[in-house]
């Protein structure tokens, strides 16, 4: 039986490749389903429910959290790219603009408990205007499909982590063979993202930037700034509320970066999907 939210047998089946083979019958404990460790996941993510209320449709808790955590070790490695736009042929990959856009998770642990257990430095937690926060730096491609997440605290600037949302994000050409393809035509982004910096590394490697100057910037005069390509910006804006739609995604309930990055990058596979 298909309850809400699980995945369809559409769905399913453009899945099921890119995941490990089922551990046959008769070699050990009998494996659970993916499909239903994975529809496991999803409710967990899209509720933010806590783990013992997960439904018993589902299996056990530890028959779901254990893939899960290994999962996060495996994407917290590198800037968590997104698994699907790195394995798969994207159709919308590069056509238009790269978007990228960075936004605060309203997250406040207790900072006595991460003193104790962990330092927030290293766990993306940081002080900023909303409080004790996570900020998300996001790279999409040119149709609002997420490529790149980089966790920071909350007080950390979007312009300095430019270079690290840029390195990763590779997709394969369509219907054509050749190497995966990190470097778009353009790219947009607001104000947070402009300065020397940003645009000298967009110069150095051939990617017209798209980002408007502030009132206190001087301009080279060699290019005019694009407002048509601009105004394609605003699918990173709606993928961002498309994200949020998942509880787990729109409140950081995770204490580790490795497992909210985990639920984030599971968020972001089932809109390629």
């Amino acid at each position: 039986m298909l309850h809400r939210g699980d995945l369809t047998d559409e769905q399913w089946e453009r899945l099921r490749p890119l995941l490990p083979p089922q551990k046959p019958l008769g070699k050990g404990r009998p494996a659970k389903s993916h499909r239903q460790m994975i529809n496991g996941m999803l409710w967990i993510c899209r509720t933010g429910a806590p783990w013992r209320d997960l439904p018993p449709r589902y299996g056990k808790v530890q028959g779901v959290l254990l893939p899960l955590s290994t999962l996060a070790r495996e994407w917290s490695v590198g800037t968590g790219l997104c698994y699907p736009a790195k394995r798969c042929r994207g159709r919308r990959a590069h056509r238009l603009a790269t978007a990228l856009c960075g936004f605060d998770d309203c997250s406040r642990p207790s900072a006595r408990r991460w003193r104790k257990r962990g330092d927030p430095q290293q766990e993306a937690l940081g002080r900023s205007q909303g409080g004790f926060s996570t900020k998300i730096h996001l790279r999409a491609e040119g149709e609002g499909k997420p490529l790149v997440f980089v966790l920071t605290p909350g007080q950390c600037g979007e312009a300095p982590q430019l270079q690290r949302l840029m390195e990763a994000g590779a997709v394969r050409p369509l219907m054509r063979p050749g190497r995966p393809r990190l470097r778009p035509r353009a790219l947009a982004g607001d104000k947070a993202y402009t300065g020397v910096a940003t645009r000298a590394l967009l110069r150095r490697r051939h990617i017209r930037a798209v980002v408007p100057r502030r009132r206190n910037e001087r301009s080279d005069g060699r290019h005019r700034f694009d407002r048509e390509t601009y105004r394609k910006r605003n699918h990173v804006e709606r993928l961002i509320s498309r994200l949020k739609q998942f509880r787990r995604v729109a409140t950081r309930y995770e204490k580790r970066a490795a497992n909210y990055l985990a639920m984030l990058t599971l968020a972001a596979i089932t809109l390629w999907f």
